[in-house]
């Protein structure tokens, strides 16, 4: 039952960002060549409803579903580590035309070749495994 919920939410945010085309290749690619606001809208609101949402959860000290307290610990702070995984999130976003969460929105609107990006990116982050001990954190 609980995953049903999960799966109904899901569902509702990959309609909102279909239809806010927030998946839209051509809203991303407007983006990266500053031709458009939308998208830099719809970051800027997520970022913000999200950091308004930590700092309410982390001063309310709020539990999660279970009744066990969510806990957020800091991150830690290295320059090497934001620059070389934000330039390589960033070619990839580029390149695709998408990011991980509009290459599923994409995939249940029929948008089928996106499964080719979608296979790069577990790749990918099956590489990152293998190569997280050696990477500067």
């Amino acid at each position: 039952m609980k995953n049903s919920v999960f799966l109904a939410v899901g569902v509702f945010f990959g309609i909102i960002m279909y239809k806010s085309e927030a998946a839209s290749w051509f809203r991303i690619f407007e983006m990266f060549q500053f031709q458009s606001f939308h998208m830099y809208g719809l970051m800027g609101t997520a970022l913000v409803t999200g950091i308004i949402a930590v700092q309410f959860i982390k001063r309310k000290q709020l539990k999660d579903v279970n009744g066990n307290a969510i806990i957020i610990p800091n991150k830690d702070k290295s320059i090497a580590r934001y620059l070389i995984g934000g330039i390589f999130f960033g070619l990839g976003w580029a390149l695709a035309g998408a990011c991980p969460g509009p290459m599923f929105v994409l995939t249940g609107a029929g948008y089928f070749p996106i499964l080719i990006v979608i296979l790069g990116a577990l790749i990918g982050t099956w590489i990152y495994g293998l190569l997280k001990n050696k990477l500067p954190h």
